[in-house]
């Protein structure tokens, strides 16, 4: 259910009421492309069955989801077919089309091949924890999130939202974990890491399925390599991958977390988001606190 999620700070002063939030983004519903139209973008049902909520409420949580969907179009197809209409216009007239009409051929082969080309659609769930005022994007770039996040203050008023900030930067944490071998509580090193030159070089050394506790680690960041990516394991049940924009990145939950879960489908949506969202909400506490706690926006 969460793979790669970015944590925002809810501003105060608004309240999740989700009969509200239901009327609210009933408007920017999710609608498929039309036959000239390059992209779309709204909200869908969390639980996938056609025509339910745009806002469910688990144990306390709110989930969403929004959807992008996009034509794919290569621009070698629309090149090659410009090029054809180009040469097609001096063979005839015997005269060369300028670059303004050449730019207007090509636009008018985009829009001609628009309503042929496949569609590409995406999902992205977002979490909304009433009671911590967080919200999580499932989404694994910033620009991804941004237009989830833009798209949900422009329909819920009064919704203002921060990006988390910590008192002790991810890249200085995750140096002082790997040259002291010393974890913060709660959570263990495991064997991926990435570190990046701070100079001119922008030297790149990656570690993955390798044991971290070695001299090697410590003497690069000695000699100035910072941390940018350290694979951790909170309480032996989530495995998690930290960034140093405090992006957290393969997202897993281990052996033993969803047991018990029921099989059936009418059931499963809601065990899977209770257990998923239960486990990050006791995730997210340690997080902030190894990170010398949040810096509380104004």
């Amino acid at each position: 259910m969460f793979k790669n999620v970015i944590v925002y700070r809810i501003g105060p002063g608004w309240s999740a009421q989700v009969a509200q939030m239901e009327a609210a983004l009933e408007p920017a519903r999710f609608v498929a492309c039309g036959a000239s139209q390059e992209q779309s973008a709204g909200w869908v049902e969390p639980r996938g069955e056609a025509h339910g909520p745009l806002v469910e409420a688990v144990g306390g949580q709110l989930l969403l989801k929004f959807m992008t969907e996009a034509k794919v179009l290569p621009g070698s197809v629309v090149n090659r077919k410009a090029q054809e209409q180009v040469a097609h216009i001096e063979a005839i007239t015997g005269r060369k089309p300028g670059k303004k009409e050449t730019r207007e051929i090509k636009e008018d082969v985009r829009q001609a091949l628009l309503p042929m080309a496949f569609t590409k659609q995406a999902r992205i769930n977002v979490w909304i924890d009433p009671v911590a005022s967080l919200l999580l994007v499932d989404a694994a770039s910033q620009g991804k999130a941004d237009e989830v996040v833009t798209a949900l203050v422009k329909s819920l008023e009064g919704l203002s939202l921060t990006l988390l900030n910590t008192k002790t930067s991810p890249t200085a944490a995750m140096s002082e974990w790997l040259t002291s071998q010393e974890p913060p509580a709660g959570f263990s090193v495991d064997r991926e890491c990435e570190l990046k030159a701070a100079d001119e070089s922008k030297s790149v050394v990656r570690y993955a399925h390798h044991a971290l506790d070695i001299d090697e680690v410590r003497q690069h960041i000695e000699a100035g390599k910072l941390p940018t990516k350290l694979a951790l394991t909170w309480e032996g049940r989530v495995s998690l991958l930290l960034t140093e924009s405090l992006q957290i990145k393969k997202i897993a939950f281990l052996e033993g977390v969803f047991d018990g879960t029921s099989q059936e489908k009418e059931d499963g949506f809601d065990a899977d988001a209770a257990i998923a969202t239960g486990e990050l909400r006791k995730l997210m506490p340690d997080l902030l606190l190894a990170l010398g706690g949040e810096v509380v926006p104004g």
